[in-house]
C-alpha cells in the first residue's frame, strides 16, 4: 500500500527537497504550514511539486490542531521541521523560537503516544546543540552545550524524543544536521547572502558584502542529500538518533573566497566586516564525526563545499 508522510513545515528548505524525494518513493505526501492559504510556498513551486501535494494548514502550538490532522491523515511517518530556523534571528525572538520547536515537538510525540496507530517520527535537531566542541568532531555522545536561544530550543526538542522513545516505545528519532544549503534558502542564512551578492556584484552591482566573523567554521552539506538520510533513519528497524554531516569543516573565509572566484573576483574588494553582524555568543567551530550513519544505514554525503557552492550559484 502507498504510505502517507506528514511534514510539518513543508514550506522550508528541507521540506520542500523531502517532498520531491517522497514523491519519487510514490508516498502520499501532506505538507502542514501555519496558513497554507497564505504561504507562497516558493520552494515547492521551484521545485515544480506543490500540485502533487495536499496542503494542510496546522498550528504546531495548539495540541488539538496536530491531533485532529494527524487523525484524519494516519500517517505512516512524521516529519517535523516546522520552528524558527535561523540561529541569529533566534536572538532577536527567542520566545516564539522556543515554541515553535519544543512546544511543536512534543504536541507531535503526545499525539503518536495516544492514536490507535504506528507512526514514526523524525524530528529535526541541530548541530547547534553541541555548542564549542573546542575543535573535536562530536559525536552522537557528545554532550550538548547549547550557545543560542535556537541551539537550547533544538536541545530540548532533542530530549524530548529520547524521553518519549524510552517512556513510551515510540519510534522516535532525531537526526543531528549540521549546516545544509542549496538554493532554496533564503538571504537571512549567510551563505545565500554571499551566493547572492556575488550574482550581482558579477552582472555590475557596486555594492559592498557585509559580513561578521570570518573565521568561523561550519561542516556544510547538500540539503537534497540530507533529505536521504532523515528518510533513511525512519526505515530502519530500531529506532537511533544520527549525526547527518560531511565530515569535512572549512572557514566561512573559504567558502566567501571560493563563491567570489567562481566569477572570477578578489572577495578582498568587496567583503567588509561588521560589528552588528556579528552573534552575541557565536559558535567558533563545528565538526562533526558522521560515521555512525554510514555504518549503520549506509549513507554518506558526496557533495562538498566547493561543489555545493557551485550548484548555488550557477
Amino acid at each position: 500500500m502507498k504510505k502517507t508522510a506528514l511534514i510539518c513545515g513543508i514550506g522550508g528548505q528541507d521540506g520542500a527537497y523531502l517532498s520531491e524525494f517522497l514523491l519519487k518513493k510514490k508516498y502520499n505526501v501532506i505538507g502542514t504550514s501555519r496558513d497554507h492559504l497564505g504561504n507562497s510556498f516558493s520552494g515547492l513551486k521551484f521545485l515544480n511539486i506543490q500540485n502533487k501535494i495536499n496542503l494542510i494548514s496546522i498550528d504546531p502550538k495548539d495540541f488539538h490542531s496536530v491531533f485532529s490532522a494527524i487523525q484524519l491523515w494516519r500517517p505512516d511517518e512524521i516529519y517535523y521541521f516546522s520552528a524558527q530556523s535561523s540561529v541569529s534571528l533566534s536572538f532577536e525572538q527567542p520566545i516564539d523560537t522556543l515554541e515553535s520547536i519544543t512546544i511543536g515537538v512534543l504536541n507531535v510525540l503526545e499525539a503518536c503516544r495516544m492514536v490507535d496507530f504506528p507512526i514514526r517520527f523524525y524530528n529535526a535537531s541541530s548541530s547547534e546543540c553541541f555548542g564549542d566542541t573546542s575543535g573535536n568532531s562530536a559525536t552522537e555522545e557528545t554532550p550538548f552545550n547549547p550557545k543560542s536561544p535556537y541551539a537550547i530550543a533544538r536541545s530540548t526538542g532533542h530530549q524530548f524524543v529520547e524521553n518519549y522513545r524510552s517512556s513510551y516505545d515510540l519510534y522516535a528519532v532525531n537526526g543531528i544536521a549540521f549546516n545544509h544549503e542549496s538554493t532554496l534558502r533564503p538571504e537571512r542564512f549567510v551563505t545565500q547572502k554571499i551566493v547572492s551578492a556575488v550574482k550581482r556584484i558579477s552582472e555590475g552591482s557596486k555594492e559592498k558584502l557585509f559580513l561578521g566573523r570570518l573565521d568561523i567554521a561550519r561542516d556544510w552539506g547538500w540539503a537534497p542529500e540530507y533529505v536521504v538520510a532523515m528518510w533513511k533513519m525512519l526505515q530502519q528497524k530500531e529506532p537511533k538518533d544520527y549525526i547527518i554531516a560531511t565530515g569535512k569543516t572549512n572557514k566561512l573565509e573559504k567558502f566567501v573566497d571560493i563563491a567570489f572566484s567562481i566569477k572570477k573576483l578578489n572577495w578582498e574588494k568587496y567583503v567588509v566586516q561588521k560589528k552588528e553582524f556579528m552573534r552575541p555568543n557565536e559558535l567558533a567551530i563545528s565538526k562533526a564525526d558522521p560515521s555512525k550513519i554510514y555504518n549503520d544505514i549506509g549513507w554518506k554525503a558526496k557533495i562538498y563545499l566547493e561543489k555545493i557552492i557551485n550548484k548555488m550559484i550557477i
